[in-house]
């Protein structure tokens, strides 16, 4: 993998960074990727020769909104951002500035790569804190005597440590001690080169008792043998709230590999919203530490998977601290001969009493060619908790359909109406209107009602 090498040098920054980026790149070359044996990847392999790989090309700045890509001059169109990012793979070719008020108040929002040059101090002070190279060891703190669940296999690093190594660009927002950010800030991602790779990365900080919003998108074409490695940093200090919602919405022939992972202090909020749509292969990882007591995480999802996709959604609901609350509720969708896959676990640490956790997990099949794998667990260490879980599988109820069309409403109008009405528990939690409006748009694209 010499020519991983040949990227690293080509890197330019502070000597702290690229010694993280080769001490990842290391990593990444001991370890191998994650097999079926590994039960994390039980159901999902990639297949992927990293020898062949090579970087998206850089693209230039644009001074008009007019000459980027027609998907994200029509999404800007409904946004209600105040500010926002659009990268073309490894470079950043707009942007809009952050509100003079917010800045006046400390309020940091630009790319990752800026960020390194003109806020070394705070970037140092988080990047990789959240999401490091290697897999964080999870591992349940239980009671003297008693065998805690076994460590994350380490190659379930592997992406992660590429992304560590090789991240060219990304976004950062940072908001100082008691800011509250009104308008959600923002990040368009595309990819517009087959046959490449892109490694980014998302930094978020919110300081004690602060509160921002922060929309992660992704959008291509169609892009065969096109891969994107991602993670996400999401850092809630005490009283803060955070809410993250991530759209994928890739070209088909993309490769979607990212991890999302949240530290949550004290009587702090994380409120993320996964949507999963586009590429052909994906596999996100969503995770929320809560580590300080009161902490609260709400995790929603949502999914549409038809042709040949392959989506699987790993997740972590980790209580460390006392008085916490978690909630997740994944909700999909599979069509043709798409692929659906949830692992979701629920760890409670000793000492981590008074835990409140629920996870549920959903999906709605609208082919008999369609396959489904659902793992929800449990490891509990802690003897004065309320936790829960759930999953079903279901196809679409033949009588709701049956009465839709004898009102002389087609098939495929019905079908996105149930569909939309099975999704609404989800979306109904989501209070960004246009956002909602985005998304139910792709599902009547999917099921071919636009």
């Amino acid at each position: 993998m010499t020519q991983f090498n040949d990227q690293l040098a080509q890197v330019q920054g502070p000597e702290w960074l690229t010694a993280k980026r080769r001490e990842s790149l290391e990593l990444f070359t001991t370890l191998e990727v994650p097999q079926e044996s590994v039960e994390a990847w039980k159901y999902t392999r990639v297949d992927v020769d990293f020898d062949a790989l090579r970087p998206h090309g850089k693209r230039d700045v644009v001074s008009d909104v007019s000459a980027l890509p027609a998907s994200v001059q029509e999404r800007l169109s409904g946004t209600d951002v105040g500010a926002f990012l659009v990268l073309d793979g490894p470079d950043v070719v707009y942007r809009t500035e952050l509100p003079a008020e917010l800045a006046a108040k400390g309020v940091i929002f630009t790319d990752l790569k800026s960020a390194v040059e003109q806020h070394a101090d705070k970037v140092q002070q988080y990047l990789y804190s959240v999401v490091p190279a290697e897999v964080p060891d999870d591992t349940t703190i239980a009671a003297p005597g008693t065998t805690p669940s076994k460590s994350p296999d380490p190659s379930e690093g592997k992406f992660s440590a590429l992304a560590a190594a090789l991240w060219t660009n990304g976004a950062f927002v940072y908001v100082p001690r008691g800011v509250e950010v009104e308008l959600p800030l923002g990040s368009f991602r595309v990819m517009s080169e087959a046959g490449t790779y892109t490694a980014t990365r998302t930094l978020v900080v919110a300081e004690e008792n602060a509160q921002v919003t922060f929309i992660d998108e992704q959008d291509s074409e169609a892009l065969p043998g096109t891969y994107a490695i991602g993670a996400v940093e999401l850092v809630v200090k005490d009283g803060a709230r955070v809410r993250y919602v991530s759209i994928q919405n890739w070209g088909e022939g993309v490769t979607h590999i990212q991890r999302q992972r949240g530290d949550v202090g004290r009587d702090a909020t994380l409120n993320s919203l996964v949507v999963t749509m586009g590429g052909t292969l994906s596999r996100t990882e969503m995770q929320s530490y809560l580590r300080g007591q009161g902490a609260d995480s709400e995790m929603l999802a949502l999914y549409f998977a038809n042709a040949d996709q392959h989506f699987d959604h790993y997740t972590l609901q980790h209580h460390a601290a006392a008085n916490a609350h978690s909630d997740l509720l994944y909700k999909g969708v599979n069509n043709d001969s798409a692929v659906g896959v949830f692992s979701g676990m629920i760890k409670v640490d000793l000492g981590a009493q008074k835990t409140d956790a629920y996870q549920k997990h959903r999906t709605l099949m609208l082919s008999s060619e369609a396959r489904n794998y659902s793992v929800p667990q449990l490891e509990i260490n802690a003897n004065d908790v309320r936790c829960s879980h759930g999953s079903t599988t279901s196809p679409v109820d033949q009588e709701a359909l049956f009465f839709l069309r004898s009102r002389g409403i087609s098939k495929e109008t019905a079908e996105k109406m149930l569909v939309t009405a099975f999704l609404e528990d989800v979306l109904g939690r989501v209070p960004l209107a246009s956002v909602v409006k985005y998304i139910e748009g792709i599902i009547a694209k999917k099921v071919g009602a636009a």
